[in-house]
């Protein structure tokens, strides 16, 4: 069994081919930015958002150590405007990691109705085979909720036209992540 984060990686590099469009919805200390301007390689694009000036100076950062600040828009704006920077495209993954910016400050955390209203729009953008991955944080206040919003938002698309796996272990103590994974067939 794989982690839930290395799970959603892996489910994104089977959806993200080099030269493809993906979107970090929530860039914190930029490590999924970094994996996903990799996975898309020196003709793909990535647009992060992060609504924190300091998560998007950690991503700027990481970015510039890795060579790929080229392939990527940074955005200082909530997850749930993703649509007004797509410019008539889609992407084939977005990526979200719920919560609060590690090492950052434990108050400002992603909260349930921007991100329903982020999930809907990533939906609407979503190249056919893309995926969107959301690992789900519920151990500070809100995240419970917030899961459950995740959860609702998730359930009801249409199952002829999306595949919804949740990824979670029943056995952990202490609020593990949980993976949300939303496919367009």
């Amino acid at each position: 069994m794989k982690k839930p984060l290395l799970f959603a990686r892996e489910l994104v590099c089977s959806a993200l081919k080099a030269g493809g469009l993906a979107v970090d919805a929530t860039c914190g200390n930029g490590h999924d930015t970094v994996f996903l301007a990799q996975q898309a390689g020196e003709q793909g694009t990535v647009l992060a958002f992060d609504i924190q000036p300091e998560a998007l100076s950690n991503t700027r950062r990481r970015l510039e150590d890795a060579g790929f600040s080229d392939r990527v828009t940074l955005i200082a704006q909530g997850h749930e405007h993703l649509t007004e920077h797509m410019h008539g495209r889609n992407a084939d993954a977005v990526m979200f990691n719920l919560g609060y910016l590690p090492g950052g400050n434990h108050a400002v955390v992603t909260k349930a109705e921007t991100t329903k209203a982020a999930i809907l729009a990533a939906v609407g953008i979503l190249n056919h085979g893309g995926i969107i991955t959301i690992m789900v944080y519920t151990g500070h206040p809100g995240g419970k909720e917030e899961y459950q919003a995740v959860r609702e938002t998730a359930a009801v698309l249409p199952q002829r036209e999306f595949w919804v796996l949740e990824y979670k272990f029943l056995n952990q103590q202490n609020d593990p992540p949980l993976l949300v994974a939303i496919t367009r067939l």
